[in-house]
């Protein structure tokens, strides 16, 4: 996903699209160790994607205290 589809989910959202991710970058690691990986890009496109998911999350929290 682009970033300005990210922006448009909400925190809850993007906590479960998180964990979808993070779920895929762990079968595709013990693809990796067996040897089975086809596209090892994948997990570095997978990774960097849960980054810019934390880090959408964490500007919303933050803005959200600040706000309280």
């Amino acid at each position: 996903m682009k970033i300005k589809e990210l922006r448009e989910l909400s925190v809850d959202e993007l906590g479960a699209r998180r964990r979808e991710l993070r779920q895929e970058m762990l079968n595709l690691r013990v693809q990796q160790q067996i040897g089975q990986l086809e596209n090892p890009s994948r997990l570095r496109t997978l990774r960097r994607e849960v980054a810019r998911i934390e880090t959408l999350i964490t500007q919303r929290t933050s803005a959200a205290a600040k706000a309280a």
